[in-house]
């Protein structure tokens, strides 16, 4: 299998006291998070993609360009949606949009790039060398 323009992911969560501004430091308010939005932006993405990998393969995100229009607060549905929009060998661009129970919540754009496992674990594990 191959990835394909048009495969797309879908990452669900529910505003919990754990993914507020307020817990992860991101502000001092109980509302979604920015970075527990981009995370479940990032989970959307590389689930959808995961089947069309080989075995010993991963994707890894690269960039992530998003706004976050809308605050989300402590117990509403929240989930984010991606796509697949460009394929260039091991370069992958997705469009990404969150929405809760209200609509649209943030929207952008994020690349990620397949990598051999081991080969990228080693290539990190090298910066711990003297």
């Amino acid at each position: 299998m191959s990835i394909e323009i048009g495969i797309k992911g879908r990452a669900e969560d529910v505003v919990r006291e754990e993914n507020t501004a307020q817990a992860v430091g991101s502000g001092t308010l109980p509302v979604f998070a920015t970075p527990a939005m981009t995370a479940l932006m990032e989970k959307a993405a590389w689930t959808s993609l995961a089947p069309y990998l080989s075995e010993g393969e991963s994707t890894v995100g690269t960039k992530l360009e998003i706004t976050h229009d809308s605050a989300s607060p402590l117990g509403i549905k929240v989930w984010a949606e991606s796509e697949v929009t460009q394929v260039d060998g091991k370069r992958i661009v997705l469009k990404v949009a969150a929405y809760d129970e209200k609509g649209l919540i943030g929207q952008g754009v994020h690349e990620r790039f397949i990598i051999t496992n081991d080969r990228f674990l080693a290539k990190a594990g090298r910066k711990l060398e003297g």
